[in-house]
């Protein structure tokens, strides 16, 4: 690393793709590094160049819209055995080589610090090799993004049982990289490494967590506490929550709505997922069956039934920190973002995961007890409504939430933990989690 006490404040590259839930934590984090006087671009897909313009982060924007909406049109994006191979085969190597031609397009002044999500670090990290930045932090916003040999273990749909001894996690994490990630990952990575006189990397999962110079969690300890083969040089953060609308009054019609009635059901699958017809199909089912009234959040009224009862609403953006104090309920596909809006609420929440993260997200709610899992390929009307009948009238479960909810520091913001990764980036600290969290450590 080549920041030192002299150096002059360092431009932050973050870094991110994904939906919307990827987005926001890291639009956290560059509100925090703004608001210590840091120079931020924020680099990700162009189709969310609007969003980053209205919340005032400077954009250079990867792709065109026409193949972001192409990769989100694609259901194995949304299958948790094909969702790996699918984004990687969507132009994953083009995707790496665009970042690099970003990047050194950058001028060559103050030292340059890049904030990735996990899937970018190939990329962050050549780039550092060919001297472009000077540090690569790794920006984890989900448990599940960490590889892990220890409990809670749960590889996709897949939780291991307490009882597998170490030598067989090792052995079925080996098989998961050797047949499945590295044929699919190396070949793009190492295609892309070759012309430009860097050696080839043999684990993708291993260069991820090996190559950068600091990690970072982006949830709290309470939700997933840090395992022994995580990487040793790591901050442990904490959800970084972050509206795209400002949270505040509803607007008069829904106001009105919610007023007339008992308090709702909030459906969603996820701001990307454009194949949630099954889903909405058994939550309206289901509402009727329980004679409740219901919220249809999505953006894509397309995938929503096209005859909606009047005690069920569809709504293209609701914010959640406004509206899921006056729910009974939040049932959701099990992103990270999601699934702790509903924590910091108190609400209670069922999660129908359908690929990535959202099985592990799912068993921890469960496992914390204010929520239950079903996975939505196993998703009917009747489990849907067996469950939230259980679940929306538990005196337990609501007990659990508000138990769960005053984990959260309604005052901190992003602020201190972008001082803390700039303190420990200065310092090389190999134990960052104890280092102050002093902020403005090179004004």
């Amino acid at each position: 690393m080549k920041i030192t006490p002299a150096s002059e404040a360092p431009h932050y590259l973050v870094i991110t793709v994904g939906t919307t839930g990827d987005i926001h934590p890291m639009m956290s984090l560059s509100k925090g590094l703004q608001a210590l006087g840091r120079q931020v671009t924020f680099i990700t897909h162009s189709f969310h160049a609007p969003l980053l313009r209205q919340a005032g982060i400077p954009c250079m924007g990867l792709g065109s819209d026409e193949e972001y909406l192409r990769l989100l049109s694609n259901p194995d994006i949304w299958d948790a055995k094909k969702s790996f191979g699918a984004l990687l085969a969507s132009g994953y190597r083009e995707g790496l080589a665009q970042l690099l031609d970003l990047l050194r397009s950058l001028p060559p002044h103050a030292p340059k610090v890049v904030i990735s999500h996990p899937f970018l670090v190939p990329g962050a990290a050549m780039a550092r090799e060919l001297g472009l930045v000077d540090s690569v932090v790794a920006a984890y916003l989900a448990p599940s993004n960490l590889k892990t040999c220890f409990d809670p273990l749960t590889i996709g749909p897949t939780s291991v049982p307490t009882w597998v001894p170490m030598a067989w996690r090792r052995a079925l994490w080996r098989y998961i990289e050797k047949g499945w990630i590295d044929p699919v990952a190396l070949a793009q990575v190492n295609a892309l490494r070759e012309p430009l006189g860097l050696a080839p990397v043999r684990s993708f999962l291993g260069h991820i967590a090996a190559a950068p110079d600091l990690s970072l969690t982006l949830f709290p300890s309470w939700f997933a506490p840090r395992q022994p083969d995580w990487p040793q040089a790591l901050i442990e953060g904490d959800f970084q929550l972050f509206e795209a609308g400002p949270a505040g009054e509803l607007d008069e019609e829904l106001s009105a709505w919610l007023a007339a009635g008992e308090r709702p059901l909030v459906f969603t699958p996820g701001t990307g997922n454009l194949h949630a017809e099954k889903f909405f199909a058994c939550a309206l089912a289901a509402t009727q069956q329980l004679g409740a009234r219901a919220i249809f959040l999505s953006k894509e009224r397309a995938q929503i039934p096209a005859h909606l009862p009047d005690s069920v609403r569809w709504q293209a953006y609701v914010p959640l920190a406004t509206l899921l104090p006056q729910s009974r309920a939040l049932i959701h596909h099990g992103g990270i973002g999601t699934t702790a809006e509903a924590l910091r609420c108190g609400t209670p929440q069922l999660l129908t995961p359908f690929a990535w993260d959202q099985f592990d997200n799912g068993a921890r709610v469960a496992a914390l007890g204010v929520g239950r899992v079903i996975p939505a390929k196993r998703l009917t009307a009747g489990k849907l409504a067996g469950a939230l009948a259980a679940l929306a009238g538990s005196a337990t479960v609501q007990a659990r939430c508000a138990q769960v909810a005053l984990q959260f520091d309604r005052r901190a913001d992003a602020r201190a933990l972008c001082g803390q990764i700039e303190h420990c980036l200065l310092t090389s600290s190999k134990q960052p989690s104890a280092v102050s969290t002093a902020p403005g450590v090179f004004q």
